[in-house]
């Protein structure tokens, strides 16, 4: 049997475990960061908001800078996990991400990532241990 594994993230963090079975602990096998996360607005932005011809019509684009690094961001993790399934490192993914971030990396799926995704809960756990993780998952994660 392939193994289950565990993604813990937030826009800024994405920790991935492993467990060999439903009964065994998780074992962390790689951290992804994304240091623009922690950045404020204005320093994500190299330009001031253009103005109108019109006078003092700032534009405001659909898209903050920062939620276009938390997108940024978790296409990359999904890309991540893509290629691992490719290779078949895995068979069923469990998610606990921070509830803005989920909806990011839903955004961003695959339909072959999404049938592997087994359970998943909006809530931002990431800086926690192992052991705690493991409490906010199913009792079997088979």
């Amino acid at each position: 049997m392939k193994p289950i594994w565990i993604l813990v993230a937030d826009s800024s963090t994405a920790r991935l475990f492993t467990a060999e079975n439903s009964a065994s602990d998780l074992i962390e096998i790689n951290t992804m960061t994304h240091a623009e996360a922690h950045l404020n607005e204005q320093d994500l932005v190299t330009d001031a908001p253009g103005r109108g011809s019109g006078g003092n019509h700032a534009y405001t684009p659909e898209v903050s800078a920062k939620e276009q690094e938390e997108t940024t961001f978790a296409k990359r993790v999904v890309k991540h996990l893509c290629d691992e399934l490719n290779h078949n490192k895995f068979e069923r993914l469990f998610i606990v991400a921070a509830p803005g971030f989920l909806g990011s990396l839903r955004q961003s799926f695959t339909s072959r990532i999404e049938k592997q995704v087994a359970f998943s809960l909006g809530k931002n756990i990431v800086s926690q241990t192992p052991t705690e993780i493991r409490e906010h998952l199913p009792l079997s994660l088979a």
